[in-house]
């Protein structure tokens, strides 16, 4: 569905990473649920979802990542958060929560690797053509994360949530990287997972876009729809080829 995509020339790109190049686009929730399932947790999809979210508070509220922390290591932390609250719930034994922590770590820390090699030749290709940036709502370690991946060679610049004070969908974090780029915003190509973090926010400040959907939170998110959707991260390259 890239048919309305405006065909004003794309000079650099800008790129989310959670969700948008280590998990094709699926809400992480979705797959720490299957490491769980995997690992034969005993809840529910509802009890979980409640404790991913109290995980995500938790964060928010203390500085429990470091900015050296690569995405293991942040996996295994969010774990152990997650899993705790289930064992205070009385939902799952307290001795579980080390092993099934690391258990589910490692499973997410895999299908993250995974995503990323499929991504890692689409990131060569764009950096050979233009410069790349990333944006990112994050725990202030995204380039411990990039660097571990191999993968923080490709981009010109990172634009991080934790570090500048702002979380998308505020367009200031696009509206930096389209400055970092030293472009005009028509010029850049903002490709997100989240159409309500990334492609409206972007397309509020005139960047071009490309959601690359998959698995949301809701419902409701799984039925929008976009003229410019994908569902896979190579077909970025069938717009800047064109270039």
């Amino acid at each position: 569905m890239l048919k309305n995509l405006r065909r004003q020339t794309v000079r650099g790109v800008i790129l989310d990473y959670g969700g948008t190049l280590d998990s094709r686009g699926v809400h992480w929730s979705e797959v720490i649920w299957k490491a769980y399932e995997a690992s034969g947790v005993p809840v529910s999809k509802e009890q979980f979802r409640e404790s991913y979210v109290e995980a995500e508070r938790e964060l928010a509220r203390h500085r429990h990542i470091l900015p050296q922390d690569d995405f293991h290591t942040l996996l295994l932390k969010k774990m152990r958060l997650e899993l705790g609250d289930l064992a205070g719930k009385g939902l799952i034994e307290s001795e579980k929560v080390e092993p099934w922590a690391q258990e589910t770590a490692a499973y997410c820390d895999r299908a993250a690797r995974e995503c990323i090699e499929e991504a890692r030749p689409v990131l060569e290709t764009l950096s050979r053509k233009m410069p790349l940036m990333l944006v990112s709502n994050f725990y202030g370690n995204i380039d411990s994360v990039l660097r571990a991946y191999d993968i923080r060679q490709y981009f010109k610049g990172i634009i991080e949530s934790a570090v500048v004070g702002v979380r998308k969908p505020n367009p200031t974090l696009f509206q930096l990287g389209v400055v970092a780029l030293e472009l005009n915003p028509g010029e850049v190509l903002v490709v997100g997972d989240s159409l309500h973090k990334d492609i409206e926010p972007a397309e509020m400040i005139g960047c071009q876009v490309m959601w690359l959907k998959g698995k949301g939170w809701t419902d409701d998110e799984d039925a929008y729809t976009h003229s410019c959707m994908i569902n896979d991260i190579g077909e970025v390259l069938k717009i800047v080829e064109k270039e």
